[in-house]
């Protein structure tokens, strides 16, 4: 596989939500698209899942259209189809169904046979209260790790 392939990540998520489950679901693009997300040139931050007739779809999903592609290069922020199995379907749409649960996009990545897939978190939203732990957290980790820098 080509050494420029990386995977694009939604950083922000992480802060937003709490993640609970993971999937990985595989994405129906068209080869513009695939050739885009090869050169990383692909946006999460504004993506949402959301189900179309018991059908999952990723809405939003920034992905630039193609430099070398002809008059067939993709729209940039068409509704793209989740391919998962049904069983894992119906469990997200259950669980979506409940208060407070959402899905979130969260990285595209190549397998290693070189699907591209993204992986989507059932996750909660978080109350400020845990944004502001969150930070705290993060806050205080830095900080032990700058004393036990400068002890060694």
């Amino acid at each position: 596989m080509a050494e420029h392939t990386k995977e694009i990540k939604n950083r922000k998520a992480k802060f937003e939500y709490h993640f609970l489950t993971g999937f990985e679901a595989g994405m129906m693009l068209k080869g513009t698209e695939v050739k885009s997300l090869r050169n990383g040139e692909a946006n999460l931050n504004d993506a949402y899942c959301m189900f179309v007739n018991n059908e999952l779809y990723i809405k939003s999903m920034y992905i630039a259209e193609y430099a070398y592609g002809n008059i067939n290069n993709h729209e940039t922020r068409r509704d793209r189809k989740l391919l998962l199995r049904k069983t894992e379907l119906k469990k997200i749409e259950k669980k979506i169904s409940e208060k407070g649960f959402t899905l979130v996009p969260f990285k595209i990545f190549f397998s290693e046979r070189g699907h591209a897939k993204v992986e989507i978190f059932l996750a909660q939203g978080k109350k400020a209260y845990d944004k502001r732990n969150t930070i705290k957290d993060r806050e205080s980790k830095r900080d032990l790790d700058r004393i036990k820098k400068s002890n060694l």
